[in-house]
């Protein structure tokens, strides 16, 4: 997904964005492929979703480090160029346990993590595995997890947790050259006009030998039991982004969040769906610079 190219925005000491470099971390057996912007300040770790890459944060990364931050978007475990597990596994807890591990593989002792989608479900479980280590959460479309329940327009809406875990759901994903991943993006972001380019980091991706099925492997570890690092309130500031209009989950269902914090916890609901941060880049930009604070020092 996503490689709409940046409005152009004048090279000045004050507003040049730092350049995009591609590194490689080990950590916890994997190569996890980066993109990284900056070399200096608190380090914020943008995780990305489903049907997603690293690229879907290329309008958000470079602001992000403009102001001052050290910023690195991880593919996230089996996403190509990431590894695939040897053990296959990618429940809530070790999507959480890798965060931690590119953390420390990073240098640092804590971070800002800021999630969407499964990466949103990465970072409650980190927060709830070594909540010392978080300094600001930051989810982007997804409540928590363990305030989630179940009802008739929320089941219709992620149908797909049940699809993508039935046989032959790689081979009938990847037919089309990929077009279920516009299907979704239309369905959980409704009246918003994707451009084909939206979808082209994610295509060449899940193109990749076994691309598709690691991607739709992280659906056979959804269950309704709580995972462990879901299970514990978490104390740091923390900031939730809902879109109104996404096709999945309801303004109710981010209020509900509230109870799984102690620590102080912002819900903004902002104008459109699933995809706030590619749909309306300047909005979330402005609500996730607001919280991390401008020059940096939110995330010291």
């Amino acid at each position: 997904m996503p490689t709409p190219e940046t409005p152009e925005t004048p090279e000045t000491p004050e507003t040049a964005l730092p350049p995009l470099a591609l590194r490689t971390v080990s950590a916890r057996g994997l190569a996890f492929h980066c993109l990284c912007w900056g070399e200096t300040g608190p380090l914020v770790l943008l995780v990305h979703g489903f049907p997603d890459t690293a690229h879907t944060w290329e309008q958000v990364g470079p602001r992000v480090a403009a102001a001052g931050f050290r910023v690195v978007a991880p593919f996230t475990r089996g996403i190509p160029p990431t590894e695939r597990p040897a053990d296959d596994r990618y429940d809530t807890d070790t999507l959480g346990q890798d965060l931690l591990a590119l953390v420390t593989a990073l240098g640092e002792e804590r971070a800002v993590l800021v999630g969407h989608d499964f990466g949103a479900a990465a970072v409650y479980a980190a927060g709830g595995l070594a909540p010392e280590r978080v300094t600001k959460l930051v989810t982007v479309a997804i409540p928590h997890l363990a305030t989630l329940r179940p009802r008739l327009a929320t089941l219709w809406g992620a149908r797909h947790f049940l699809t993508h875990r039935l046989p032959g759901a790689a081979r009938r994903f990847a037919a089309h050259d990929h077009a279920q991943i516009r299907v979704l993006y239309e369905r959980w972001s409704p009246g918003f006009d994707w451009p084909e380019r939206e979808f082209a980091a994610a295509k060449a991706a899940y193109r990749q030998p076994g691309g598709t099925e690691a991607a739709l492997a992280y659906y056979r570890f959804v269950t309704p039991r709580v995972a462990g690092g879901l299970r514990k309130k978490l104390p740091m500031p923390a900031l939730i982004v809902g879109g109104r209009t996404d096709g999945v989950a309801t303004a109710a269902d981010f209020e509900a969040s509230r109870s799984r914090f102690t620590g102080p916890v912002e819900i903004t609901m902002l104008p459109g769906g699933h995809f706030l941060h590619r749909e309306h880049p300047d909005a979330f930009l402005a609500e996730l610079l607001r919280f991390l604070g401008a020059d940096g020092a939110g995330g010291a």
